[in-house]
């Protein structure tokens, strides 16, 4: 009977990823009821970035959180006709003094922020003016969704967060930016795996290393490391983690494998980064440090977690390449097997048209690292390199009619790639959704998410200055799990955390540090990062498979986040 129950109990299948995250958003939702809202004043500070340019960023003033009340319509009345008779303050402001005199002539008891708004008296200006006490400051106010409705009609509805985390953003972010990436480079890859040119490839290259092959996985573990660190890759994995899957599988890994060498290294270098403009840089000016500065420390320290983290995929490599059946993906990989053996067993040769198709792939990707790093390139250009990628992969293939490529076959296999990660792409609108139900990520809208910020930054007052940090890098790695964009993370949250660092004696550029591997590490994890989840579409890898691994992983780099910041507060890293 035990062991009955002891078989019965390893059948448990782990929730699959929409199930987890509509979990995530009723948890998000449910937090919203025991959470008042908050919000921040927001001003715009300038700093040098790594190419000596003045840059701007708007960021919340610590100083100004205050929860959301409703206005003390009594106070207002009294107030505001004085206010009306200061000519001068209200050119300043950009008030009409005469609307203003006209607003004050009505019933106070139908006065709303919104009426204040259009006089140029925005919930900002009132309380630079007046502080908190043109609030009504009995009750603190929730920012609650309702179960359904759309802005449009009764408003923002958690069941609703699919539609609407798919269409929040542009075509330089999430969702919808991110999104069509997606779908974009899975269509321009289905027309190159129809071509047949990465499986002739990647068994030209197994039959020339004669087994040295297992060293090409550190190198190019230290090689996207080295692109997180330098650019900030993050997006720029997904194409990558196309090619990389068969190869890395075909070698006698799984796909976990490939994801680790590909996406986990760019977060490794991203966390580690001694340059990242995306990261370190926008981090550093918020906080008044030197931008680059400390670049010895980072790079010392960007060599030793990525020569660890290399070390830990290696170990798990060579586990599953000795037992591949300890993998979570075997049977999973099987598709990409099979594709790879019947390749091999019709014999098919590396022929030129092969080789034309990975060249042109080798200089489209070069075209792209070149676009990003010199010409700032990011989302709707990467889209468009790629998809020049595989129409240009298409036109040699019927040239030389590699698998009886026609023109038809090309619109159907990028049909066909668009298809295979659809899914993913409505995975990237859900983990945007957990964050609309939070209330958003803008500082100057009331939100539970604002709360919860100000309100770890006051927990750390008074304690010791390692606990302090450590307290600190504990808190970007939770507040990742939320906002997974570094600059925004940045702009959130350096802000408190860089002045906190003053009062608790703890150097400005360990807050810094503190950001930046919570930030970077927990990328590798956290199911709201639409990185993360491209990667994971291509390579077919189920969230919660994933995680599996990657919990272990993240308890590693934990521990070496927590010996960097024992290191750095110890030696006064300034």
């Amino acid at each position: 009977m035990t062991n009955k129950k002891s078989r019965d109990l390893t059948k448990i299948r782990t929730p699959h990823t929409y199930a987890i995250i509509f979990l995530v958003v009723i948890l998000c939702w449910v937090l919203t009821f025991l959470i008042p809202a908050g919000k921040f004043s927001t001003h715009t500070v300038e700093y040098t970035d790594s190419n000596g340019d003045v840059k701007s960023r708007t960021v919340l003033m610590a100083e100004t959180f205050r929860y959301s009340y409703n206005l003390d319509n009594e106070f207002l009345a009294s107030e505001l006709p004085n206010l009306a008779e200061e000519t001068a303050l209200l050119e300043e402001l950009g008030v009409d003094q005469e609307a203003l005199n006209e607003f004050i002539a009505t019933d106070q008891t139908n006065w709303d922020q919104g009426q204040l708004d259009e006089l140029g008296l925005t919930d900002d200006v009132l309380y630079s003016i007046y502080g908190e006490d043109f609030y009504d400051t009995s009750e603190r106010l929730h920012k609650t969704a309702r179960v359904w409705g759309t802005d449009d009609f009764g408003g923002f509805g958690f069941l609703n967060y699919l539609f609407e985390g798919l269409v929040t953003g542009d075509k330089y972010g999430s969702a919808v930016g991110i999104v069509a990436l997606i779908l974009v480079v899975g269509g321009a890859f289905g027309i190159i795996m129809r071509t047949g040119a990465i499986d002739a490839g990647i068994y030209a290259f197994i039959a020339k290393t004669k087994g040295l092959e297992r060293l090409a996985l550190p190198l190019l573990f230290f090689l996207f490391s080295l692109g997180g660190a330098t650019f900030g890759m993050a997006e720029e994995v997904i194409p990558f983690a196309m090619v990389m899957v068969p190869f890395v599988i075909a070698l006698g890994y799984d796909s976990i494998v490939a994801v680790t060498v590909t996406y986990v290294a760019s977060q490794v270098g991203n966390a580690a980064s001694w340059m990242s403009p995306f990261s370190v840089a926008v981090a550093q000016g918020i906080a008044g440090v030197p931008v680059l500065s400390g670049a010895t420390f980072r790079l010392i320290m960007w060599f030793a977690v990525t020569g660890l983290a290399a070390a830990y995929m290696m170990r798990y490599a060579e586990k599953i390449r000795k037992e591949p059946k300890l993998s979570v993906m075997h049977e999973s990989d099987n598709q990409f097997r099979s594709r790879l053996e019947k390749a091999n067993e019709d014999e098919k040769e590396f022929n030129i048209g092969h080789k034309l198709i990975l060249l042109e792939m080798l200089v489209v990707l070069i075209w792209i690292i070149w676009g990003v790093t010199t010409k700032g390139y990011y989302i709707p250009e990467i889209a468009s390199q790629f998809f020049v990628m595989g129409f240009v992969a298409g036109v040699i293939a019927i040239i030389f009619k590699l698998n009886g490529m026609t023109i038809n076959d090309m619109a159907s296999s990028f049909q066909g790639g668009v298809a295979d990660l659809a899914g993913t792409a409505v995975v990237v609108g859900m983990a945007k959704g957990i964050l609309l139900v939070l209330g958003g990520s803008d500082a100057n809208v009331p939100s539970a998410l604002n709360t919860i910020l100000y309100s770890i930054g006051n927990a750390l007052n008074g304690v010791p200055a390692f606990i302090a940090a450590w307290s600190m890098y504990i808190f970007q790695s939770l507040f990742n799990l939320v906002v997974t964009s570094n600059s925004g993370q940045a702009a959130l949250t350096m802000p408190i955390m860089a002045p906190l660092s003053d009062i608790v004696g703890v150097s400005r550029q360990i807050a810094v540090l503190c950001y930046q591997l919570g930030a970077g590490f927990v990328d590798a994890f956290t199911p709201v990062s639409a990185s993360l989840i491209g990667v994971l579409g291509v390579a077919k890898i189920d969230w919660s498979k994933w995680a599996k691994f990657q919990i272990k992983m993240q308890g590693f780099f934990f521990l070496i986040g927590t010996i960097i910041i024992f290191i750095a507060v110890t030696i006064n890293f300034q």
